[in-house]
């Protein structure tokens, strides 16, 4: 059964639309629509016109049951005119203008089919070598990183789909430290993820404090050494900061490369979890775990018949869509039908341990998740080899590190991926990947100013069958943002529904690890850290993720992004006297001539916040607001929020009820000060007006943000389509209330 959340999710981004943007469709027929297009594919290889049908019945029952999903692109345009149903792709970079410019093109062509991109920038000769052609000088990777940014700025994904990017780079060029810092203002490159490759010997290299060799791509040669530990602390420095540059151990990955007779991979999808040859493709799809239970006479355990069916349905399923996809570039279609790599992997994991009575930091979750995922592998690849009989391996077979003696044929190249489900998990209902949940109790403002709360459902049930629900204290722990600590959840409860901040970051590593034994690609995963975590237990994680076989980590520390400014247009002065309205026999006092008061700076999403309270004879006065040089709406906003507070309180309404109107409201820029969470403008003018009462009454002031009912203190903002509540999630944004998502 489809959730409210879910059914808007598919209303705004999945279901067809008529050329007026009426929906023409429902979620049973965006399923039927989905099956019948992908079973189609069975025809091809023999099958008749009763097991076609028989085929489609079967993946429009999985998907409608919600016990698997294919990706976003596949239910997006599956049995639709564009017919994209990959969802990344990997595209090659060399080192020459033509080259470059070929490839920003083919991007324009992949994110305008709903993809997303991978690139290695790795080649490009470095800033300021030598250009032999002109005479002139390299302007080096990151400024045609530039360029691609802004023409991913320029397209409007498929409609459906916002561009996303991961931009890669050798920590061996010579370029690397300007790539490590590049996103240190929060400011450029805000369509890419970045990631920088890590090779074995620049591991050894940090482990022994040693310097290690720059080259130069376009000689080869080497032009610099610099400390290994220096440079490694400086990325773990960055990603503490905001989160980025992530970690890809590169020389793992060609490890398990399937086809190194085609090339070396050099980059990964935006969310990480994928490598790809250039001009590769994958579709990816994922089984829901929260449905693969069962209760038996000895409790809840593991339904391994019930998975085992579904992984063997899934791979048939993701085989065909390779069939009767279109793809946007004709080398993209020769790799794909070369490779035929899929990526299967789970969502709802967390919801799985909860009903087993399982805490997520435990070494029994760590156990859980390597028998679930090496049953799936094992169940994959068999359907792999079962398929291979059926219809043929994949093509580039020979050299390929399966074609050793006696050993059976693949059809697929990969078949295992986790890839992070944000929207697909919204849809399904459960959490999301392999993460644990991100909160137990949301809070979501609606227009009129209500709060609605939005509880995890296995929360609400359990808590309705113990007798300790009440809405109180679901509203308590959407503003807390976990259960830990609280006197009416019992223990046992408050020990299965961690959240992502509850857990110790090294449980979210050890949580990949076990994932990665068994999967052929690669985990998406974030770990999270506090927002007091320090540098030195970001760079424990990244070793631990090192010594435990990951394959690369993203990292996200609460609030670490919420200091970026967005740049807005020129200051316009104000004009004309102060003007306020009646209401009523509650008329303002007039203004006098002149008043006395004090200004303070607030630093918010979108700037430094500068409000001006000013006092006369009777009390509190005026508010002024401005940010920095901001003009159009945004100093016509803060005029006229000013403005009705002015107005207020001349007309008598006390401080501390203007101030509870004003904390609180959340934007989808907010920012940090002062140790506490900023959440829009109206909230920082409420925050000074709180430091002026305090001064008045005490004679003391306060520097620091107070705590006020803050839904988001875990979170990295809220949506900008709805208001939602978003998730950081392996470097995107995501809305678990109407499925926004953003990376970069």
């Amino acid at each position: 059964m489809l959730t409210k959340n879910a059914i808007t999710v598919l209303e705004r981004r999945y279901l067809t639309k008529d050329d007026q943007g009426n929906l023409i469709e429902t979620p049973e027929g965006m399923f039927h629509r989905v099956a019948e297009a992908i079973a189609a594919a069975e025809a091809a290889y023999g099958a008749t016109e009763t097991q076609v049908k028989e085929t489609e019945a079967e993946f429009f029952r999985m998907m409608y049951d919600l016990e698997f999903l294919p990706n976003s692109p596949t239910l997006m345009n599956a049995g639709r005119e564009l017919g994209q149903l990959a969802a990344c792709f990997v595209l090659p970079i060399q080192d020459s203008m033509e080259s470059i410019f070929e490839t920003i093109k083919q991007t324009a062509l992949i994110h305008k089919s709903g993809g997303g991109t991978g690139f290695s920038f790795s080649r490009l000769r470095p800033a300021s070598d030598v250009v032999q052609s002109t005479n002139g000088i390299s302007s080096g990777p990151i400024s045609f990183m530039e360029v691609f940014n802004s023409a991913t700025e320029a397209i409007k994904q498929g409609g459906t789909r916002r561009g996303a990017n991961m931009g890669c780079l050798r920590v061996d060029h010579p370029d690397i430290l300007s790539f490590i810092s590049a996103k240190k203002d929060g400011e450029r490159l805000t369509n890419f993820n970045i990631s920088v490759l890590l090779t074995e010997e620049f591991m050894k290299a940090v482990e022994a404090g040693e310097d290690y060799d720059l080259m130069n791509p376009r000689t080869g040669e080497q032009v610099k050494k610099l400390n290994a530990r220096k440079v490694f602390d400086l990325i773990v420095n960055m990603a503490w900061r905001n989160g980025e540059p992530g970690i890809i151990f590169i020389d793992r990955i060609n490890r398990d490369n399937p086809t190194p007779a085609l090339g070396e991979i050099e980059s990964t999808n935006p969310c990480g979890e994928q490598p790809l040859l250039p001009y590769e493709a994958c579709n990816l799809g994922s089984i829901n775990l929260s449905k693969m239970i069962m209760q038996t006479p000895d409790g809840t355990a593991v339904d391994f018949m019930k998975l085992s069916k579904t992984v063997h349905m899934a791979v048939r399923f993701l085989d065909d869509v390779i069939d009767i996809s279109r793809y946007p570039l004709d080398q993209i279609a020769e790799m794909v039908h070369g490779n035929r790599k899929i990526g299967l992997g789970v969502m709802g994991f967390a919801d799985m341990l909860i009903e087993l009575g399982i805490p997520y930091d435990s070494e029994q979750a760590i156990s859980i998740a390597e028998e679930v995922m090496k049953f799936i592998e094992t169940e994959a690849r068999q359907t792999s080899i079962e398929l291979a009989k059926e219809r043929g391996e994949f093509p580039h077979f020979k050299g390929s590190i399966y074609d050793v003696p006696d050993s059976p044929k693949m059809r697929n190249a990969t078949v295992t991926t986790i890839a992070p489900t944000g929207t697909l998990s919204i849809i399904a209902g459960c959490s999301s990947g392999v993460e644990p949940l991100f909160a137990v109790c949301y809070v979501r403002n609606v227009l009129d100013g209500t709060e609605l709360v939005e509880a995890n459902p296995l929360f609400e049930r359990i808590a309705n069958d113990r007798e300790f629900y009440s809405e109180m204290l679901m509203k308590d722990i959407a503003r807390n943002g976990t259960i830990k600590g609280m006197d009416d959840v019992p223990q046992d409860v408050q020990r299965i529904f961690v959240t992502a901040h509850d857990i110790a970051p090294v449980w979210h590593i050890k949580m990949q690890a076990a994932f990665q034994k068994h999967v052929d690609n690669a985990v998406s995963k974030t770990v999270n850290f506090a927002n007091s975590a320090t540098t030195d237990e970001v760079t424990e994680v990244y070793k631990l993720a090192y010594r435990l076989g990951c394959k690369g980590v993203t990292v996200y520390r609460d609030g670490s992004r919420d200091e970026q400014v967005l740049s807005v247009g020129s200051n316009k002065k104000k004009e004309g006297a102060e003007q306020a309205s009646e209401v009523g026999a509650l008329a303002p006092r007039p203004r006098p001539v002149r008043t006395k008061g004090v200004t303070e700076k607030v630093r918010t999403g979108c700037g430094s916040l500068y409000v001006t309270i000013n006092e006369d004879g009777e009390g509190l006065c005026e508010v002024f607001a401005r940010m920095g040089k901001s003009g159009g709406c945004a100093s016509s906003q803060l005029d006229a929020v000013s403005r009705v507070i002015s107005t207020a309180l001349r007309a008598g309404v006390k401080p501390e009820s203007i101030i509870k109107q004003l904390r609180g409201n959340v934007c989808p820029s907010p920012g940090w000060d002062a140790g506490g969470r900023v959440l829009s403008c109206p909230d920082a003018i409420g925050i000074a007006l709180e430091h002026y009462v305090q001064f008045k009454q005490t004679g003391q002031a306060s520097d620091t943000v107070s705590k006020w009912s803050s839904t988001l203190d875990n979170m990295v903002g809220a949506c900008p389509d709805c208001g939602g509540a978003v998730e950081h999630e392996s470097g995107c944004l995501v809305c678990r209330f109407c499925g926004y998502s953003k990376c970069g």
